[in-house]
């Protein structure tokens, strides 16, 4: 597809549907998948939700008269997904197969998939014809992109108050207490790490529109992946699993600094900081142990950051690894071999200590004991998987669920280790509810 047909290329696509409904989203850096309209959706609950979500989307692609004149990840048939962090979770896990998926990568390619449940099969001309209608009703400001006066594009309210935010499970207080008899099962040797959740509520004054909220997201936090599955929206910063082909890509994080509180004469604040802190470099060691140990099976060959690198993003700084992995070929439901597609690998990641803890089990019961609280798909995997088993499933932090025009439900977590500080969790707790906060146009208490 002709890049030219996309004002603004993805992000000016997104701001294009305001009006018309959430759209399923997945950027980073501008470029990514954007889904419109729903031809098919899959809901389930339960431990074996990956594994059901699994045996759906096979069926669906099993039946499929497909034509794909583009080739490689993320074309074809193609479903975004949102999975709830546990399995006693009262959210419904889902596929969602979208009725246009608009793609572009940063080599420079585009391309536009059509899928439907009809019994006519699409072609170019009509799924040509739904992108062109849908730019067409969109007004022209938005696809333009940018707001009046040449602001970023869904910027134009940010920083200003229109609304207010309140305590969701627990107030502030209840939450470092518990945060306090984390430390102390910590330092009675039940486990190593723990990673704590809190949530707070945004009520805005009026309603806030979806595609406004991930364009800014988009834009200000770019080295993030943007997402957007059915109201739960996001930028993360952390990469669980990328499968393209037979090789897998993860990223993982453990270790924050809030930048707001940084002196600006000192540019080596955050490398010595993070470094230098015996609290932030054992919840990272944590972190990427955990993944490297249930990745290995999968793999032959791995490749890892030699050391922790210092991530800067607008609100914070994390330390960060990157791991790449060879897959091999793993044994099936059939019983043969084949090599695990990304869905498959998110489930068999999932949670990691990054957003669970060490031992993984006993954390994820004490997780249940202290937060008060059903993470619903927050710290769950999110991201699309196609019909040769490539996929993106990143972790659903620095987000929210839209629970309604006017409400937005924040989701923000810190791990827990033998020097955590309550009060200090409590001010990276709103660190991390900036990106939200700011896109929802609302100010932090």
């Amino acid at each position: 597809m002709d890049p030219s047909r996309l004002p603004n290329g993805l992000v000016g696509l997104v701001e294009a549907t305001r009006g018309t409904g959430v759209p399923a989203v997945w950027l980073r850096r501008g470029d990514g998948l954007v889904g419109i309209g729903t031809a098919a959706r899959y809901t389930v609950s339960g431990p074996e939700r990956f594994g059901r979500a699994r045996q759906w989307w096979r069926e669906v692609t099993a039946t499929a008269r497909r034509e794909n004149r583009v080739g490689g990840p993320g074309t074809g048939p193609l479903a975004f997904g949102s999975f709830a962090f546990a399995g006693d979770s009262a959210f419904a896990s889902r596929l969602i197969v979208p009725e246009l998926v608009v793609g572009t990568s940063d080599d420079g390619r585009c391309w536009l998939t059509q899928q439907t449940t009809a019994d006519e099969a699409p072609t170019a001309r009509t799924a040509f014809a739904a992108l062109d209608a849908l730019l067409a009703a969109a007004p022209a400001a938005d696809v333009a992109g940018g707001a009046a006066g040449g602001a970023p594009a869904g910027a134009a309210s940010a920083g200003v108050v229109r609304g207010r935010v309140r305590d969701g499970s627990l107030t502030g207080q209840q939450w470092m207490d518990a945060v306090a008899a984390g430390v102390r099962r910590i330092n009675a040797g039940e486990l190593h790490k723990l990673v704590l959740a809190r949530d707070v509520v945004v009520e805005l004054d009026s309603p806030r529109e979806p595609a406004v909220v991930l364009a800014d997201l988009a834009e200000r936090y770019r080295d993030c992946w943007t997402y957007s599955v059915e109201g739960l929206v996001g930028s993360t910063p952390e990469m669980l699993i990328k499968v393209e082909d037979n090789v897998a890509r993860a990223r993982v994080l453990a270790g924050t600094l809030d930048r707001a509180s940084a002196p600006a004469d000192d540019p080596d604040y955050a490398q010595r900081v993070l470094w230098g802190s015996d609290k932030q470099r054992q919840e990272h060691d944590f972190a990427i142990t955990s993944l490297l140990d249930r990745l290995t099976s999968y793999t032959d060959a791995m490749t890892v950051s030699s050391e922790p690198f210092v991530l800067e993003l607008p609100n914070v700084w994390h330390l960060a690894s990157d791991v790449t992995a060879v897959l091999n070929d793993a044994p099936s439901p059939t019983g043969k071999h084949r090599t695990p597609g990304a869905l498959a690998l998110a489930e068999a990641l999932h949670p990691t200590a990054a957003v669970c803890g060490t031992p993984t089990a006993t954390a994820a019961g004490v997780i249940s004991e202290l937060e008060h609280l059903d993470r619903g798909p927050y710290a769950g995997p999110v991201g699309w998987v196609d019909a040769t088993g490539n996929g993106e499933w990143g972790i659903a932090l620095r987000g929210a669920v839209l629970e309604s025009p006017t409400t937005a439900r924040l989701f923000a977590g810190c791990g827990i280790v033998e020097a955590s500080d309550p009060a200090a969790e409590l001010r990276e707790t709103w660190a991390k509810f900036r990106p939200m906060l700011q896109a929802l146009g609302v100010q932090a208490p």
